[in-house]
């Protein structure tokens, strides 16, 4: 269950990828196929095992670079023209950390790893400040705007919350964090179809 509730939210992000390059809403959709291969990766691990490419991917598109995708993406319609060069410079900066950071322990089973036993703290922490920077820019973009698409915007902040509450609940409640996911990718969905 926790592999297909995965893969649900992989393809719900994949999906709604397309629209947002249509709309040239491109960090956005980086954020959101970053989202994808996270969640992908996610049902890999929980299909067939999880080992350290694997566990990679993972860090990388859903620890380093989803949120602050997506965040770069809000201040970038928010009309913040310094965000895309400073999406594109992070985004280097991330795909160069996962590249080389080393990865260390035993991989097995399918429960989702824990970063502590495999990532360094420097590695680690920077997820922690690139991510929670993300997410505060979406919400406050998100909330500086609700006058414009209150339904809309209701629904993005909606999803992050239930894309932070999945991430709290990935080394206890698998499935659970599975369905949040999935919840997340269909409200941001929603959020962009509205």
């Amino acid at each position: 269950m926790d592999a297909l509730l995965s893969f649900a939210a992989t393809l719900v992000s994949l999906r709604l990828a397309g629209p947002l390059v249509r709309s040239r809403r491109y960090a956005w959709a980086a954020g959101v196929l970053s989202f994808g291969a996270a969640t992908g990766a996610l049902a890999w691990g929980s299909a067939h095992g999880w080992d350290a490419p694997s566990f990679r991917v993972y860090y990388l598109a859903g620890a380093l670079l989803s949120a602050p995708l997506l965040g770069i993406g809000s201040l970038s319609l928010a009309g913040k023209r310094w965000a895309a060069p400073l999406g594109l410079l992070y985004a280097g900066f991330a795909a160069g950390i996962a590249i080389a950071m080393p990865v260390r322990g035993d991989f097995g089973g399918t429960a989702v790893p824990r970063a502590q036993d495999h990532v360094d703290t420097l590695e680690r922490a920077i997820a922690i400040a690139a991510s929670s920077l993300g997410t505060i820019a979406v919400v406050a973009v998100a909330l500086a705007t609700v006058r414009r698409r209150p339904v809309g915007n209701a629904l993005v902040v909606a999803a992050v919350a239930a894309a932070a509450a999945a991430s709290v609940l990935t080394q206890t409640a698998v499935a659970a964090a599975a369905a949040l996911f999935a919840l997340a990718a269909a409200l941001l969905y929603a959020a962009v179809r509205v």
